[in-house]
């Protein structure tokens, strides 16, 4: 069994942020394995899976997406090296990607609550640039959506992300 996580924030009012861009994704990977999304109000996700592989959407606030995804993992017994995290980047150009296996947090509080409950860094992840803000603070600038030319920048790449999923992690 592998894991594909999404970061996000839950609810309509995030859904077009940046810090949604691992729901984004996920939901674009979802289209094409041809699953959909269910609730699983007790583990506080969103999932959709198919043989081997469950799509999570943590239904917590970013900064504790940890929680459940570390309960999913262990209920699964799912090794960190078998979680492919998605998350934003705010240090990355707008629609870049990428494939790491490993490291810290860079400062994300999403990754971090997920190292911090997983009790390790080597997982790999797929980072999404959103950018750096001109003037906003970084915390304002994450949940604030993204203007319609960046969010159609966004989903240009989704092709690629979906691609880069299934040769890097799910192969």
């Amino acid at each position: 069994m592998k894991l594909v996580v999404g970061l996000g924030n839950p609810g309509k009012r995030y859904e077009r942020t940046r810090h949604n861009v691992g729901f984004m994704m996920l939901d674009s990977l979802a289209k094409d394995l041809g699953i959909k999304f269910k609730e699983n109000k007790a583990r506080k996700v969103l999932f959709a899976k198919t043989d081997n592989i469950e799509l999570i959407k943590p239904q917590t606030f970013m900064n504790r997406s940890g929680m459940p995804l570390s309960a999913i993992a262990k209920k699964h017994n799912v090794a960190p090296k078998d979680i492919l995290v998605i998350s934003d980047d705010i240090d990355m150009e707008l629609g870049k990607l990428r494939y790491r296996e490993g490291g810290s947090s860079g400062g994300h509080r999403g990754l971090q609550s997920i190292i911090d409950h997983l009790g390790a860094n080597k997982f790999p992840r797929l980072k999404v640039g959103i950018g750096r803000p001109n003037t906003l603070a970084p915390d304002e600038y994450v949940t604030s959506n993204f203007s319609i030319t960046q969010l159609s920048q966004i989903k240009k790449i989704l092709p690629q992300a979906v691609a880069i999923i299934q040769s890097k992690f799910l192969k």
